[in-house]
C-alpha cells in the first residue's frame, strides 16, 4: 500500500485549500480512509474519515462545517482522498496526513489506522 498526499501550501486566514491523497494497493478501494493533522508540539488530531463507499463521513469538532472530505475510487486499485478546507484559520496550521484501513477501536485515534502517507504542510497566516 502506498499513500501520497499533496496540495499543501500557504494561505491567508479565511481562504481555502484542497488537499488530495492518492492511495494505491490491493485493499485501497475497500478500506476506509481518514485525514489527521499535527501542529508543532501537539498530538496528531483527527480531522475526518470516510467509508470505502464514500457514503459515511464524519468530522472532528474543530473542522465540522468548514472542511469537506470526499473520495474517488478508481477501477485500477487506486483511490483518491480529498480534503476541501474552507474558512481556514491560523489554528489550522499543521502537517496533514492521510490514513488508510481502519483496524478497530476509536477511529479518532491514530493507532486505529494501518497505513499513513508522508504528510503535507498547510500554513495559515493571520
Amino acid at each position: 500500500v502506498q499513500l501520497q498526499a499533496y496540495g499543501g501550501g500557504s494561505v491567508q486566514a479565511g481562504g481555502s485549500l484542497k488537499l488530495s491523497c492518492v492511495g494505491s494497493g490491493p485493499t485501497v478501494t475497500t478500506s476506509s480512509m481518514a485525514w489527521f493533522r499535527q501542529a508543532p508540539g501537539k498530538e496528531r488530531e483527527f480531522v475526518g474519515r470516510i467509508s470505502s463507499s464514500g457514503f459515511t463521513i464524519s468530522y472532528g469538532e474543530r473542522v465540522q462545517g468548514r472542511f469537506t472530505i470526499s473520495r474517488d475510487n478508481g477501477d485500477t486499485g487506486k483511490s483518491t482522498l480529498n480534503l476541501q478546507m474552507n474558512r481556514l484559520r491560523p489554528e489550522d496550521t499543521a502537517i496533514y496526513y492521510c490514513a488508510l484501513e481502519f483496524r478497530g477501536g476509536d477511529p479518532s485515534l491514530p493507532s486505529a489506522w494501518g497505513y499513513w502517507g508522508q504528510g503535507t504542510l498547510v500554513t495559515v497566516s493571520s
